[in-house]
């Protein structure tokens, strides 16, 4: 069976290295908001271009914590693309706030910046972008409106570590920006953990505080805070593997672009790749789209070949938001109902890429 993504092979790459980081970690003595954690903000943040980083739990911490330091609450409305992974919408509710949703561009999958100025009205406080499957927002033009409006932008950069857009990286295009480092992530940590990226000083010192039960000095609160920080073991094994991120990167990009060429199955609809600057785009996944693509997953697992849904059911459609259920999103519906993602990873192999692409090749669809 070719995998899908192979995790375990990704991490024993460098399995020496990482337990050296992990001994390190054990020898300090210092387990909580240590140098670990200290350092890799430092290496992240230079890394992302940006004055700052905050190591948190997770990537949906992350976004909970850029709203509350946005000032979001109750009464807002934030904009964000309807095909998006729950957990963006899920910090939107958690703030309080009403989640507008917007439908994507169906050739790039990112939210498409002409439809969102007729949903801003006067409660609209910030446009949320997601970076789907590594590739960047076309930013100039959410930018513009963002200025146009007063409104306040936020990237939600869970599946795009390292790409760029005119020659600065996600995570450094808004006033603030979530990263989770969940293993299967381009830069994954060995369990859960995530961070914020962003410039404002003022912010980044309330977030500091926020995220360490709001104390900024020990047994001093200033705010009603939160316990979500980046765990030292975890920190110590993403100062590591950022090293070798560009790397990574590059080596998913050889399989897209491998795939792109090779694949002829005229009843599969491919992404976006030729035309791009290549360091728009980490291919965080490579999802293809079918009219039956259950049809389409069973013929390649009976090849051998593992895929997976990225994702099977849209935000609105979820019995979570079930007051959403009756609304429509024509876009968003189509592209859950119809995507595939096919393996790509670093550790994949040429030779399996190739497999995929004769096996994709020798599909018949059906209607």
């Amino acid at each position: 069976m070719i995998p899908f993504l192979d995790l375990k092979q990704i991490n024993l790459r460098h399995e020496s290295e990482i337990k050296s980081s992990i001994d390190r970690f054990l020898q300090s003595g210092w387990y909580i908001l240590g140098k670990e954690v200290e350092q890799f903000e430092q290496e992240f943040a230079e890394y992302c271009g940006t004055r700052y980083c905050l190591g948190v739990a997770n990537g949906l911490d992350a976004l909970v914590l850029i709203l509350k330091g946005l000032g979001i609450s109750e009464g807002d409305e934030v904009i964000v693309p309807s095909n998006t992974y729950i957990a963006t919408i899920l910090s939107i509710t958690a703030s309080g706030a009403t989640p507008i949703l917007v439908e994507p561009d169906l050739l790039t999958y990112n939210i498409d910046p002409a439809l969102i100025e007729k949903y801003i009205t006067t409660k609209t406080k910030a446009i949320m972008v997601v970076h789907l499957y590594g590739l960047s927002c076309d930013m100039s033009p959410i930018q513009e409106i963002a200025q146009k409006y007063n409104l306040k932008v936020v990237e939600d950069c869970a599946q795009a570590h390292g790409a760029m857009y005119k020659g600065k990286r996600v995570g450094n295009l808004s006033d603030a920006a979530a990263f989770s480092f969940y293993p299967g992530k381009n830069l994954g940590a060995l369990g859960d953990g995530g961070a914020i990226t962003l410039n404002d000083e003022s912010m980044y010192l309330e977030l500091k505080a926020i995220r360490n039960y709001g104390s900024h000095k020990k047994y001093e609160n200033l705010y009603k805070g939160i316990n979500s920080r980046l765990d030292e073991l975890q920190a110590a094994v993403l100062r590591f593997k950022l090293k070798h991120l560009d790397e990574d990167n590059q080596l998913r990009r050889n399989i897209a672009e491998l795939y792109n060429e090779k694949i002829k199955n005229e009843s599969l609809v491919k992404p976006v790749f030729k035309g791009l600057d290549p360091e728009t785009h980490v291919w965080h996944l490579y999802v293809i789209r079918t009219r039956n693509r259950n049809h389409l997953q069973r013929y390649l697992n009976d090849n051998n070949i593992q895929t997976l849904i990225h994702y099977p059911i849209p935000p609105h459609k979820q019995e979570a938001y079930k007051e959403w259920n009756d609304r429509g999103y024509p876009i968003s519906e189509s592209i859950h109902a119809e995507i595939l993602s096919l393996p790509i990873s670093p550790v994949m192999s040429i030779e399996d890429a190739v497999k995929v692409t004769e096996v994709l090749n020798e599909y018949k669809e059906i209607i």
